[in-house]
């Protein structure tokens, strides 16, 4: 990882990604207490640790077995639509001023997660 994106993982946590992980992860806690929302609270978990440092990371949507596409599914219908448009709304407005763009870039990637969470992996960029 390199020192820049170090310092952009810094101020994303100063000024909000941290309060953000840990909402995802409290989430993801409520939703593993029943066994019917465990496969949610994992997603919830997957986005916890990408809001914590999203710069230096890369999504990949791949091996999206039959099962994921069928959670994937309802995961759009009943929550993920509504996530993509607010990290979508939030990467506009973040992209208004030339100091947001990369904070923006962050929440366009959060977006096409939203959509996708099941299958999807979370790598270290190249």
């Amino acid at each position: 990882m390199s020192i820049f994106n170090i310092v952009l993982n810094i101020l994303w946590l100063l000024f909000g990604g941290l309060l953000s992980a840990l909402a995802w992860l409290l989430a993801g806690v409520l939703c593993c207490i029943t066994v019917i929302g465990i496969p949610i609270g994992l997603q919830c978990f997957k986005f916890a640790k990408l809001v914590l440092t999203p710069f230096g990371k890369k999504v990949y949507f791949g091996n999206m077995s039959s099962g994921s596409v069928v959670l994937n599914a309802i995961w759009i219908l009943l929550c993920g639509w509504w996530l993509g448009v607010g990290f979508l709304g939030m990467g506009v407005s973040s992209c208004l001023t030339i100091i947001g763009i990369p904070f923006g870039l962050q929440h366009f990637k959060f977006a096409a997660l939203a959509l996708m969470p099941f299958g999807a992996e979370i790598r270290d960029a190249d």
